[in-house]
């Protein structure tokens, strides 16, 4: 094991990581908002990815152009699934907890059985984007263009999410919604909207990160399960309700991840990030960044 193969692997894993961070970003943003877990978060990646599949397919756009729109689409996506269901769920008077829980469950259930039904289990990819197969060298690092061109994207969506809550009116209004949504009613912020556009906002930023996913990963029904518990684990890691803290906790995961495939064979490589989460969760069970 020579010192360039573990700063490639490093250097892979580091982009990955902030592909994961963005993944992770709208499921933390969902939960710090009303403290919801989104069981069909994996599934919005998943219909993610095949938006930008058939883009390309049927309109030849490459998932570079198309991203803009499926976010777009996933936006409008995840403000209707808290209006028809979500917003419902949270109502319940008894076991509020576990008819949210099953609530989103249950829909992830159904979007993952609808895909299979009309887009069959095949597995399927997009053949020629202008990244595929791509690689740049940095100082003798070969990295992936998009992997890296993902992770830039990654970078600017967090900094525009980042302006957006702490700049702007609504992002101010997303903040005092997640303190005290009883107080904001007296003021005259109407807290459904809020709710929706927040979960409108989170399913954006999953579509974003499966637009460029699409590009290098195949597409299939259950391509989404495994992205989604790597999510779950990043933002109990990074800390429930911190949207930095799901950002940071991506890149730790991404990180560990390509140690582990240093040491490990390649399919154990999720071992070591949950090591490192149960490890975290003994000595700082809120999170690295968390505050609950």
């Amino acid at each position: 094991m020579t010192a360039e193969t573990i700063i490639q692997s490093l250097a892979s894993g580091l982009l990955m990581g902030l592909l994961y961070g963005l993944i992770a970003v709208g499921l933390a943003l969902i939960f710090g908002l009303m403290d919801v877990v989104n069981f069909a978060h994996g599934e919005f990646l998943m219909i993610a990815m095949y938006a930008s599949f058939f883009l390309f397919a049927y309109f030849a756009l490459d998932p570079l152009l198309s991203a803009p729109l499926v976010a777009a689409a996933l936006f409008v996506f995840g403000a209707v699934v808290y209006l028809l269901v979500v917003r419902f769920a949270v109502r319940a008077k008894a076991n509020t907890g576990m008819v949210q829980i099953f609530s989103t469950f249950g829909l992830a259930v159904l979007m993952r059985g609808v895909a299979q039904y009309f887009f069959t289990p095949d597995y399927r990819s997009i053949p020629h984007s202008w990244l595929g197969g791509k690689t740049i060298s940095i100082g003798g690092i070969y990295l992936p263009q998009p992997q890296l061109v993902g992770a830039l994207i990654a970078i600017a969506a967090f900094a525009g999410l980042y302006f957006f809550i702490h700049r702007t009116d609504f992002g101010r209004a997303l903040e005092a919604t997640r303190e005290d949504a009883g107080a904001v009613a007296l003021v005259g912020i109407d807290k459904n909207k809020v709710f929706a556009l927040g979960w409108g906002l989170g399913a954006a930023l999953v579509g974003l990160a499966g637009a460029v996913m699409s590009i290098f990963f195949y597409v299939f029904p259950d391509v989404g399960a495994s992205f989604a518990t790597i999510a779950y684990v990043t933002v109990a890691l990074g800390g429930f309700g911190s949207v930095f803290g799901a950002f940071a906790g991506g890149i730790v995961v991404g990180l560990v991840e390509a140690t582990t495939t240093l040491i490990l064979p390649p399919s154990l490589k999720t071992v070591g990030i949950y090591g490192v989460y149960l490890l975290v969760v003994f000595i700082r069970p809120r999170g690295l960044f968390g505050s609950i």
